[in-house]
């Protein structure tokens, strides 16, 4: 059996898990033993071998990420060992302390803290081709490492822990890593909890206290309280758009099923305190007012004889037996009375953790109860807010409908003057019609079915269950305005008349380059209708908005779409500041770089100054939530680094020279995105592009792989415009094009210099140095250029049917790659591709050989399949190849 008798070194937990898998394979399959060590090359092999070696590889490249993972807590671990915990970069130790040497007062500190509020949003995109079953494998495979580096192990408990990890590799490769049948939403709600349940509940809180002891550390002698500031939400169940599976129905289970998962781990919580408060009466005095509060607690609990009978010198353990009974009646269980809203429970904890620190035991209360109440806090009784998302087109049919029911001989048409006028004056009426939903179409019936459970959620005692309704594709105000009439029909206005507000948070999603740039507009003229500024202060004079960087991607390509997103944020924080509001950015960001996939710390940091405001919520799409929130430590990090990267930008970006609009670097970055959205819009243009896309890339095949609930396309149509960015993103990664997070940008900055000579190419030099959103855009596609390969592209070019079309569209494509390559290289000092970015390279470098390899193999699958009549194992293999593919690379769209 393979042992190390440590893992103290970089490499040996890599090591270890490279022997286990190829003993493993070794065993079942030695043919592709040989692949796993280098020896044959999988598109070598014989056409019944290619399975297992892709399973085979799939499993390493998992288990690589594993490896990798714990390799990087470990650096952070040692970091803090060495010189504290403000050396682990982007934490909120190291945050706060650059933020006391810089002199930043105590008040601006709680100031900042008081209005900090960060929102991870949990989404199914069809992105996570890793089943559950698969992820709590490679979670006890990780917990084990962890374990495996103690020190304090015989050699026989160490081989011990090297059997089971050795067990967890075997059951890998036996529990198969397709999906047999496409997700349901059901499935994806149930995944989404899964990282709540087994990571998030617990890291939250030890997040408030890291915040906390940096506090403490570097403000010594202020009492600096952090409020519980993380707010999360989903789009799993109420994101309808282009999803006929999302239906109001299903909203309204997973709205239940969202609330269970927090009262099933309050249950838990306090099933724990009840065991462990033994404090006995005959040992502490017990305050009376904590008497009083237990006496009370026994009424409503619904057994008060049996819990006095029980313990009845132990009265802290009958309080929270008392507090159980009242939970499990929140749940629809027992006699107890329920608690109203999750800020009675909360009242309750702190009750008990006042009463626990008077008796003498204020570390109890500090270490046992404070965590449960920072979770009520946070997670109340809904554990997150669930977004509802539609597109405007359906939104807009469904109020069309609804107008011609009204007055079928004067209905205003969509996008028409009148249109605007009619719900305007709808609004300022508080109309709300009669409405004979027997003749209502499928589509408008849903719509207020939707509507009438959104308001029963806002009705009952699930407080802040419902979040935003984003509205996508959002293209003017009457757009949003048509949300709010909606909502106003369907009983959600407080006041009949229309004096009041709509009780619904109505969300503009902007996302091709035009709607960014004409966004300002929309919501100026949005601001102007009473009934949405009463209901933006209801709200907490805040208005969200929802910014997308796929469908700009997709667009206009990945300079304009970055640098429209800069500037749409710039306006629109100018505006609200005008308006005297607050506006909270939701970025709508994946896992790739194209899709606004950027290290988080370093994104956020490249934000315009002054635009993040302490309020800022992003998505987590498909494989990005399982690699930051499958184990706690990395769980906890990658929270940490998100709080405390907005805490940071909000405290100091406006002093900061690096994030200050220099006229002249607007004026360059104004000339260069529209050069570089001219060559993107050329590309694409180009005749017979679609033809190209779609046979010199899997795009059509990914439907066969089940990795999500949602289908590729929103309306099911063909086109380029209707496909989504995801699969857009996706199939352009699988062909190793990569094109979307570089092509246009070598062109741009090729004739910018040429225009502008020396000077120009110093003033780009200049603004890499100077500059950060420069240079984050020149760091991510230094990155995707050394993970493009146009030797590998031009075995998916070869796939095309017409040959003149192959060569002329991938030739157009390799000369602006080298030409990007060599611009790259002059604008950031002439390094070679990354070397400013040595783990990164080290990493890919590991795994190229492997994926060459599957690209090679993953054509010769393509040509088998769609030349018709192949078996089924060409089809499992193609799919395989297509998951291996998306591990090597570390995301898939």
């Amino acid at each position: 059996m393979d042992q190390i008798n440590s893992l103290n070194q970089s490499e040996d937990a890599r090591s270890l898990l490279f022997r286990l898998l190829v003993s493993v394979v070794r065993e079942r399959e030695p043919a592709v033993a040989q692949v796993l060590v280098g020896r044959t090359a999988i598109d070598e092999l014989q056409p019944h071998e290619r399975i297992p070696a892709l399973q085979a590889t799939g499993i390493w490249f998992q288990l690589t990420a594993i490896a990798n993972e714990l390799l990087a807590m470990r650096a952070r671990r040692e970091a803090e060992k060495q010189g504290g915990a403000d050396e682990v970069v982007g934490s909120f130790a190291n945050v706060i302390g650059e933020i006391a040497a810089a002199g930043y007062p105590a008040e601006k500190i709680q100031a900042a803290l008081d209005g900090l509020l960060v929102g991870p949003t949990m989404t199914a995109h069809p992105t996570e081709a890793k089943r559950v079953t698969i992820l709590e494998i490679h979670r006890r495979i990780y917990r084990k490492l962890t374990e495996l580096e103690q020190q304090r192990w015989a050699p026989r408990e160490r081989a011990q822990y090297i059997d089971d990890l050795r067990g967890e590799i075997e059951l890998l490769w036996m529990s198969g890593e397709l999906r047999l049948e496409r997700p349901s939403v059901a499935h994806e709600i149930a995944w989404g909890l899964h990282f709540f349940r087994e990571v998030i509940f617990e890291a939250t809180h030890k997040l408030y206290e890291t915040v906390e002891e940096a506090l403490a550390t570097h403000y010594p002698g202020h009492a600096l309280p952090v409020p519980s500031f993380m707010r999360y939400a989903s789009w799993i169940g109420g994101d309808r758009d282009g999803h006929p599976d999302v239906t109001a129905e299903v909203t309204a289970y997973a709205l239940g099923e969202c609330r269970r998962a927090a009262l099933d781990w309050y249950i838990s919580r306090l099933g724990r305190l009840v065991a462990m408060l033994s404090v006995s009466a005959r040992v502490v005095d017990i305050p009376d007012d904590f008497r009083a509060s237990l006496d009370e607690a026994l009424e409503r609990s619904g057994d008060t004889a049996a819990i006095a009978a029980r313990n009845s010198d132990e009265p802290f353990r009958q309080f929270c037996a008392a507090m159980l009974e009242r939970l499990l009646a929140t749940r629809g269980e027992g006699a107890g009375t329920p608690y109203p809203r999750a800020e009675f429970f909360a009242c309750d904890l702190r009750v008990l953790e006042s009463a626990l620190a008077k008796v003498g035991g204020r570390q109890a209360a500090r270490r046992f109860v404070r965590p449960l109440i920072r979770q009520v806090e946070t997670f109340g009784f809904r554990t997150v807010s669930l977004d509802i998302r539609q597109n405007s087109t359906v939104v807009n049919r469904v109020l069309a409908e609804l107008f011609g029911l009204i007055d079928p001989a004067g209905a205003p048409q969509p996008g028409s003057l009148r249109w605007g006028e009619r719900i305007r004056a709808a609004l300022n009426n508080g109309e709300r019609p009669e409405i004979d939903r027997a003749a209502l179409s499928p589509e408008a019936t849903e719509m207020l079915d939707l509507l009438a459970v959104i308001r029963e959620a806002r009705a009952g005692y699930n407080d802040g269950a419902v979040g935003a309704f984003i509205l996508s594709m959002t293209q003017s105000r009457d757009d949003l305005l048509a949300v709010y009439l909606l909502a106003q029909y369907c009983g959600l206005a407080t006041a009949p008349d229309g004096s009041g507000t709509i009780a619904l948070k109505v969300v503009p999603l902007f996302e091709t380059i035009a709607d960014l740039r004409a966004a300002p507009e929309i919501l100026d003229q949005l601001l102007n209708v009473s009934i949405v500024s009463r209901s933006v202060r209801d709200h907490g004079n805040c208005q969200e908005v929802m910014l997308g960087y796929s469908d700009s991607n997709k667009d206009g390509g990945f300079l304009a779409s970055n640098w429209e997103l800069s500037k749409a944020q710039r306006q629109i924080a100018d505006l609200a500041t005008k308006r005297k509001i607050r506006i909270g950015f939701f970025h709508g960001r994946g896992g790739s770089v194209s899709r606004g996939g950027a290290p988080t710390g370093r994104a956020i940091a490249a934000q315009p100054a002054g635009t993040v405001g302490g309020i800022m919520r992003v998505t987590e799409q498909g494989e990005v939530v399982s690699s930051k929130f499958a184990n706690r430590g990395t769980g906890l990090y990658q929270l940490e680094i998100l709080a405390a990267s907005v805490f940071a930008h909000s405290v100091k970006s406006r002093d900061e020279d690096e994030l200050k609009a220099v006229p002249e670097y607007t004026e360059a970055l104004e000339a260069l995105t529209g050069m570089s959205q001219a060559s993107y819009v050329g590309l694409v243009g180009e005749p017979g592009f679609i033809d190209y896309f779609n046979q010199a890339s899997p795009v059509e095949e990914l439907a066969l792989l089940k990795i999500g609930s949602r289908p590729a396309r929103r309306f099911g149509a063909r086109g380029l415009s209707d496909l989504r960015a995801i699969p857009w993103v996706f199939a352009w990664s699988q062909n190793r094009h990569l094109l979307t997070g570089w092509y246009g940008i070598g062109s741009a900055l090729n004739s910018f210099v040429t225009v502008r000579g020396d000077a120009g190419l110093e003033l780009l030099q200049t603004m890499f140095e100077r500059f950060r959103f420069f240079r984050l855009v020149v760091d991510e596609v230094d990155k995707v250029l050394y993970q493009t390969d146009m030797e590998i592209a031009r075995l998916y070019a070869e796939l095309v049917q017409d040959r003149e079309v192959a060569d002329r569209i991938h030739a157009k494509i390799a000369t602006e790659f080298a030409l990007t390559c060599q611009m790259i290289a002059q604008v950031n000092g002439g390094r070679a591709l990354p070397e400013r970015f040595p783990a990164f390279k080290r990493d890919f470098d590991r795994v190229r050989p492997q994926m060459d390899s599957i690209h090679r193999l993953q054509v010769q699958l393509l040509r088998e399949v769609r030349a018709g009549n192949a078996p089924k194992r060409a089809v499992n293999s193609l799919l395989l190849s297509i998951n291996c593919i998306s591990a090597g690379l570390g995301w898939t769209g």
